[in-house]
């Protein structure tokens, strides 16, 4: 997705239990026809691990006629990693890749130096009155790979590790946990995970990354006696075994990794660990630079002023 500056969420109460750093209420925008709820960045809480940007695109189900259309954009420095529960985005890059992408599967696109993807809702679904509802999450990129060649990766659903009993339905979608590991490569020690829990199921969460955290998508769970609903990020203190109880039929997406190697910035589709790399990326999308994408190249989204 193309990101648009807005002002951060306001932090929640950090105190509500020993195990919780933060807990983020996500700023919910209207991109016209669906909504996104933006978890991160937040105000006191720029990152978890390498993931800086995290949103819940809907639920949204659209008119007959309508859908997505995010037209062509750039990227540098980061990954999309981009996960559905419903719907499909047919995904193009400057590459050549045109793909769509469907619930249960990761599309994983590494921007790198640079890259171009336009995401949009593919005519005979549009007929129909298409669904939207998933997460799209960028992760930032290394120092040592903020440069590196753009690359796209697609994994099935059926590629993805999924961790199932006592109530519990894990898809390991990056990173490793509960000894399984996820196929999908990334070059930074980091975690992704969707989490379906039946009511009275407990997730036992160990502390193998020192940035974690779960966004609760729906349903409503239990920790360490306080209870909190959907739309909700919490942030775990580093160094604790949580225990996550769910006290309804609860989706959850777990994300964490290790702290990254400095801190980054981000400016309408651009993350660096150098301001100056990202007016350099200003330019070359002005000057029109950028490769292009096969079979969407008549329309572009313009530099923000």
């Amino acid at each position: 997705m193309s990101w648009q500056p807005c002002r951060d969420p306001k932090p929640g109460d950090a105190t509500t239990c020993d195990v919780i750093e933060q807990v983020i209420v996500p700023r919910a925008r209207d991109l016209g026809g669906f909504e996104v709820r933006r978890a991160l960045p937040a105000a006191g809480k720029r990152m978890i691990g390498p993931f800086i940007f995290f949103d819940q695109m809907g639920p949204a189900e659209f008119l007959i006629g309508q859908g997505v259309d995010v037209r062509p954009h750039p990227h540098i420095g980061l990954s999309t990693v981009t996960y559905l529960f419903d719907g499909e985005i047919m995904h193009r890059d400057s590459l050549g890749t045109e793909l769509s992408i469907r619930p249960g599967a990761l599309n994983l696109m590494t921007a790198g130096r640079g890259i171009v993807h336009s995401e949009r809702t593919a005519p005979e679904l549009k007929a129909k009155g298409p669904r939207l509802f998933g997460i799209q999450a960028w992760a930032a990129l290394p120092k040592s790979h903020e440069e590196s060649a753009p690359a796209f990766v697609h994994h099935s659903e059926a590629d993805l590790p999924r961790i199932v009993g006592e109530g519990k339905r894990v898809r390991l979608i990056m990173g490793s946990m509960y000894g399984e590991a996820s196929p999908a490569q990334f070059p930074h020690a980091s975690v992704y995970a969707e989490a379906v829990l039946a009511p009275g199921a407990v997730l036992p969460l160990d502390p193998d990354y020192e940035e974690r955290g779960v966004f609760i998508v729906s349903g409503e769970i239990d920790i360490a006696g306080q209870t909190f609903g959907s739309g909700r990020l919490l942030v775990f203190r580093p160094g604790d075994r949580i225990s996550i109880l769910a006290t309804a039929q609860s989706r959850l997406m777990i994300v964490g990794g290790e702290p990254m190697d400095g801190p980054r910035h981000i400016w309408w589709n651009f993350v660096s660990s150098s301001k100056e790399r990202i007016d350099q990326a200003k330019a070359d999308w002005r000057q029109g630079r950028f490769d292009s994408v096969p079979g969407d190249a008549s329309e572009f989204i313009p530099l923000p002023e």
